[in-house]
């Protein structure tokens, strides 16, 4: 079976775009035309107090000045919780996301104690794992993937590959690089990484052109996205 080419430009509202984004979206609506694909646009304001009003629809009408108009319908992620919540049930139902107490600073103090070392500043800190047996009487702040859990489950081995067209082949041990990451945050919202994969699969992407600041996102989504498959 041919794959059809989808690709997305999938802007946060929290400005107009500047210029990288800018080429960021040319780049990703060139590689669809030049695949004989469909490109598609996605508002990713699911990081709600981030967000400025009015930043979508000028967003949506920079592209259009540009000659970038999307092939399908725009999709806003402010609409989509239900999809959002639908999908943590699922992992929660396969006992693969569990409720974590922690804070950022006990992560930190706990990886202090076990290793004896600071956490680098500006490094965000590797979950230690520790509320994934229970929350030992502290209050539920946020939702975790069971990474482990899932790659137990569906035999997927420990390190995580990809290739990328510019990068070239890459891995990743996501629990050693990233651990238990957040599904759903302490405040409510829904994290970026379960919202952008279940929006890719709603919306049949097979390509992403993005920044190489995002690609360490990468082996996260993959994983997730064997677990929902």
């Amino acid at each position: 079976m041919v794959e059809v080419y989808t690709g997305r430009f999938a802007p946060s509202p929290t400005g107009l775009l500047h210029a990288g984004s800018l080429v960021a979206a040319l780049a990703s609506w060139l590689d669809a035309r030049a695949h004989g694909g469909q490109w598609l646009v996605r508002i990713e304001d699911v990081d709600t107090p981030r967000c400025v009003p009015g930043a979508d629809l000028a967003i949506l009408q920079q592209l259009a000045d540009c000659g970038l108009v999307p092939d399908g319908l725009v999709m806003w992620q402010s609409q989509r919780n239900t999809a959002y919540q639908n999908a943590l049930d699922t992992l929660i139902q396969k006992d693969w996301a569990y409720p974590c107490g922690c804070s950022r600073k006990d992560i930190e103090t706990a990886i202090e104690s076990a290793q004896a070392q600071s956490v680098a500043r500006h490094h965000a800190a590797v979950y230690p794992g520790t509320c994934r047996h229970g929350l030992n009487s502290k209050p539920a702040r946020a939702w975790r993937l069971d990474v482990r859990a899932v790659q137990t489950a569906l035999g997927l081995p420990a390190l995580t590959h990809w290739s990328d067209r510019r990068l070239g082949p890459q891995k990743q041990n996501v629990c050693e690089a990233v651990g238990d990451y957040v599904l759903r945050r302490a405040d409510g919202l829904w994290a970026y990484q379960l919202a952008v994969v279940v929006d890719d699969a709603a919306q049949g992407i097979s390509h992403v052109v993005r920044g190489q600041d995002l690609a360490g996102n990468t082996a996260r989504q993959i994983v997730l996205q064997r677990a929902l498959a």
